[in-house]
């Protein structure tokens, strides 16, 4: 089972694919991930069947969780239960998060 994993080296696999974002581990119990969105990118997210917690590695712009937004920046971490409506929006950077889910990704 892999053990350790190289970010970097999937952020720019995103740069060069469709996708905005790549789930790197995947287990029943855990899974864990990096999006990449790029100025003005639209997150097309849908809510997960799973809690879900995201940490933003750099950029800026807003995560709306329900009907709030939080603005968003380097450090910074947010927690999402299962089942509720969220999605990035209104960056004008790159912005780059790690996220981690109480289950599958699914």
């Amino acid at each position: 089972m892999k053990q350790d994993y190289n970010v970097a080296e999937y952020i720019e696999k995103i740069k060069k694919s469709n996708n905005y974002f790549h789930t790197f581990i995947n287990k029943q119990s855990l899974a864990a991930g990096v999006l990449v969105l790029q100025k003005g990118e639209e997150d097309t997210q849908e809510p997960h069947e799973s809690d879900e917690v995201y940490f933003i590695i750099k950029g800026n712009g807003f995560l709306k969780i329900k009907n709030k937004d939080h603005p968003v920046g380097p450090n910074k971490m947010y927690f999402v239960a299962k089942n509720i409506e969220h999605f990035f929006h209104g960056n004008t950077k790159e912005l780059v998060v790690l996220y981690f889910f109480g289950g599958s990704d699914s």
